[in-house]
């Protein structure tokens, strides 16, 4: 019965985010449906104590990150940047290699520290051009996109700032360069095994004589290719921002140690307030080096930048606000949901899996296909079992960094089905429906999916960190 009224409530938040309903609010609703179900004297308690209390904690550690990351994506699309650069990428490799050009284009800017919803809005014009003069059909677009934003500059790439590659951080004291030969290999491997499915894509619908398509919605105006910055100034926050990351990963925990504390300047006598900087170093260093990215393009572009910046980044900053919320309500949904006793079913079940590697990544890419969130999954494979995971590591001998990449690449491997947000976000800005595009993002899926396995078999042959 414990078990049931668990999946009940999984069910219940995939079919609401499914049908377009707020995990803000239907998070909670879910969780504390479970808890009356299994102990109705503790709903209270258990929503102020742990629910909101793991929502909070989310919220006050990776806020500024989606907030950052959203404000500097922003300031590059305002600032004429990143249409720069995608210009650029498309006339070196040429209107032929359409597919190739789009993702790299959202390659780049994900990995240079553009949030990949942004990403989506910056790269989705060149996009449709692109491929109404190749003749490639416009349902092939968003697996395109999601190839370069959503999936090997996501979580695989060694120094990515997107935050599935932070959250793992927090909970194995890595940094976001862990195994980075691991996460180069898996990176190459979904990169390439994407490239031959979409290229496949293209010639079946070219042999069935399938072009652009007739009745569209959302079709972008043509874009100019003059007047437009240098790409090689515009590539400069990006480099900034990898750069500074860089360097920062290394200089936080040499300046302020293991941990830091101070006490508050306040009247009376106050506790002192301690900052476990082992755990949080990554995040203070990709926060660093976006701000430093912003101030970048501001200095390069201000004058494109100063009439625009006050309107232009508020709807950045509403959806930093919505995403955050949103993966936070998840996070303490599946501390709640962790709590009970049904769970004790699963993790159980789950502990049948011997190898410790293999058990992590389902684990976390199961999570994430439920609350079809990569970091809203992996937040909650990580609050309910990392001190297992790190015990498993222990034994087998195995590097956490090892660990910090298979669940950063296992975030996102299922968590693309139908309710995902990005990829309702996609296809609402692609002007598609879930019948005429959603199958290529599903292959996509699978092939990031398969990649986390196939880095886990090059660590048990190679021992390759």
């Amino acid at each position: 019965m414990n078990l049931l009224i668990i999946l009940a409530a999984l069910g219940f938040l995939m079919l609401a985010a499914y049908r377009g309903y707020s995990v803000i609010l239907f998070a909670p609703l879910a969780a504390m449906g479970a808890v009356l179900l299994t102990s109705p004297a503790e709903v209270a308690p258990m929503f102020t104590g742990l629910f909101m209390d793991k929502m909070a904690g989310f919220f006050k550690l990776y806020f500024p990150i989606f907030l950052l990351g959203a404000v500097f994506g922003k300031t590059m699309e305002l600032s004429g940047f990143a249409k720069s650069i995608a210009s650029a990428i498309i006339e070196l490799l040429g209107r032929q290699r359409s597919v190739l050009s789009i993702v790299i284009v959202s390659a780049l800017l994900t990995y240079g520290g553009v949030s990949l919803f942004v990403a989506v809005f910056a790269v989705y014009p060149f996009a449709a051009e692109l491929f109404r003069q190749s003749g490639i059909p416009k349902r092939l677009i968003p697996a395109t996109i999601a190839l370069g934003a959503f999936s090997f500059t996501m979580d695989s790439f060694p120094g990515t700032p997107q935050i599935q590659n932070v959250i793992p951080a927090a909970f194995f004291k890595t940094d976001i360069y862990a195994a980075p030969w691991l996460g180069i290999l898996g990176g190459l491997f979904t990169l390439f095994a994407g490239l031959l499915f979409l290229e496949w894509r293209v010639r079946v619908a070219a042999a069935n004589e399938e072009g652009y398509g007739d009745v569209l919605l959302n079709e972008p105006a043509a874009f100019e290719h003059d007047r437009l910055p240098s790409p090689w100034l515009a590539m400069l926050p990006l480099l900034v921002v990898a750069v500074a990351n860089k360097i920062l990963t290394g200089a936080i925990p040499r300046l302020y140690g293991e941990s830091h504390a101070f006490i508050p300047a306040v009247v009376g006598t106050s506790e002192p307030v301690v900052q476990d900087v082992a755990k949080i170093s990554a995040i203070w260093s990709i926060e660093a080096a976006l701000i430093l990215g912003i101030l970048t393009v501001m200095l390069l572009a201000w004058r494109h930048l100063f009439k625009k910046l006050s309107e232009g980044t508020k709807p950045a900053i509403a959806g930093a606000l919505l995403a955050a919320t949103n993966t936070a309500s998840e996070y303490g949904f599946g501390a709640v949901i962790a709590a009970l006793p049904g769970f004790l079913i699963v993790s159980d079940a789950l502990r049948w899996i011997p190898n410790p590697l293999v058990n992590e990544a389902v684990t976390v890419t199961t999570l994430a296909g439920i609350t079809g969130s990569a970091s809203g999954g992996l937040s909650i494979a990580l609050a309910a079992m990392s001190e297992t995971f790190i015990a498993n590591a222990e034994a087998a001998g195995i590097p956490l960094e090892v660990f910090h990449r298979v669940a950063s690449m296992a975030s996102g491997g299922m968590d693309t089905l139908p309710h995902n947000g990005a990829v309702i976000t996609l296809l609402a800005v692609s002007g598609l429906t879930h019948r005429q595009a959603y199958g290529n993002i599903f292959g996509i899926t699978l092939i990031k999916t398969l990649a986390v396995f196939v880095v886990i078999a090059i660590y048990q042959w190679t021992g390759l960190v």
